[in-house]
C-alpha cells in the first residue's frame, strides 16, 4: 500500500534534546542532587533556575520515555552530566547546531571524553585535553592541624592578592587569564566579596591561598590552590588546604570536593594527608 509523503516507516527517536525553559527544574535538581559532587560545577545554575527562567536555555536537558537522562551545561564552560551513551550523538548534534564557543569541556571523565569524541571533527583544536581527573572529596574534618593563619580575604588584601591568583592560574593553564580582558580579576572579586576566598598572607607576600568557586547542592568545590614557589615542599598546603576544609564545612557546605591532574602527584598526596578521598575521575579540554 502506498504511503502518503508524511507517512514515515521510521519510528521517531526516543531521544529528546531541549532547553530547560519548558521542563521541570525540580525533577532536574533530584537529578542533580543524586550525583552531587560530580553535578556541583552546574548545580549553582540549577539551583537559581528553580527560582527563576534565567539563563535557562543554556542548559541542555536530555528526556527518553524512562524520564531525565542527562544534563549539559553550555555557558562559557561546557559541562555534561549523566548522559547516557545513546543520546551523546543527539546532545553533540545539538551543540553543533548551537554552534557555541566554550573556553573548556569538563566534568565526569566518561561524559566528557565521549561528547568530545563526537564533536572533535568539528571543533576547535584545544591547547590541552587533561583525561584523567581524580575528583575527591571530604565530609569530615580534616586530619590534619589546619594553619590558624590562613583566613577570609578582604577587599583590602586585594592587591597583594590577585598577583597570586594570576601567577597560578598561569601555572595552571598556560597562559595569563589578564590576556582575555578583564573577567578574571571580576570573578577574584566577587570570591573575595561572597568570603569564598581564603589566603595566608605574611609582610605583604601571599604564602598560601584558595577559593571556594562553586557552590551547590551541598557541595562546595575548591579551586585555585596555590603556594608561593619559594615555600614549596614545607608542608604549607597541608595545614593550609586543614584550614580552607575547616572554614568551608563550617560556613559554606558540609561536603568540600576538588579535582585534581593525575599527573601532581605531589597535590594529590597533600589531599589523601588532609582526608580528601577519591570519588570519581574528572576531564578537562580547555582552548
Amino acid at each position: 500500500m502506498a504511503r502518503w509523503p508524511w507517512q514515515s516507516t521510521t519510528a521517531p527517536s526516543p531521544i529528546l534534546v531541549r532547553d530547560a525553559r519548558n521542563v521541570d527544574m525540580g525533577g532536574v535538581l533530584e537529578f542533580c542532587q543524586q550525583r552531587a559532587v560530580d553535578a556541583a560545577l552546574l548545580g549553582e545554575h540549577v539551583e537559581a533556575m528553580v527560582a527563576g527562567p534565567q539563563l535557562r536555555e543554556q542548559l541542555l536537558c536530555v528526556s527518553t520515555p524512562a524520564g531525565l537522562a542527562g544534563l549539559c551545561w553550555t555557558g562559557g564552560n561546557m559541562v555534561p552530566l549523566g548522559i547516557e551513551p545513546s543520546a551523546m550523538p543527539d546532545v553533540a548534534a545539538e551543540l553543533r547546531r548551537r554552534s557555541r564557543r566554550y573556553s573548556s569541556i569538563v566534568g565526569p571523565a566518561e561524559g566528557v571524553m565521549a561528547l568530545w569524541e563526537l564533536l572533535e571533527p568539528t571543533s576547535p583544536r584545544p591547547r590541552d585535553i587533561r583525561p584523567e581527573q581524580p575528583s575527591m572529596a571530604i565530609a569530615s574534618d580534616p586530619l590534619v592541624e589546619p594553619d590558624p593563619e590562613v583566613r577570609v580575604t578582604t577587599e583590602d588584601d586585594f592587591d597583594i592578592l590577585m598577583p597570586a591568583c594570576v601567577s597560578m592560574f598561569t601555572e595552571e593553564v598556560g597562559h595569563s587569564p589578564l590576556s582575555i580582558g578583564g573577567g578574571y580579576e571580576r570573578r577574584v572579586r566577587s570570591l573575595v566579596a561572597a568570603k569564598r576566598s581564603l589566603a595566608r598572607i605574611e609582610d605583604g607576600r601571599v604564602v598560601f591561598k584558595a577559593e571556594l568557586g562553586t557552590v551547590a547542592l551541598g557541595v562546595t568545590q575548591i579551586q585555585g590552590v596555590w603556594v608561593d614557589p619559594e615555600l614549596r615542599g614545607q608542608g604549607i598546603a597541608k595545614a593550609g588546604m586543614a584550614a580552607v576544609v575547616a572554614y568551608a564545612r563550617a560556613h559554606i557546605a558540609p561536603t568540600v570536593s576538588l579535582y585534581v591532574n593525575s599527573y601532581n602527584e605531589t597535590a594529590i598526596r597533600t589531599y589523601d594527608a588532609v582526608g580528601f578521598r577519591q570519588v570519581g575521575t574528572f576531564a578537562t579540554i580547555l582552548f
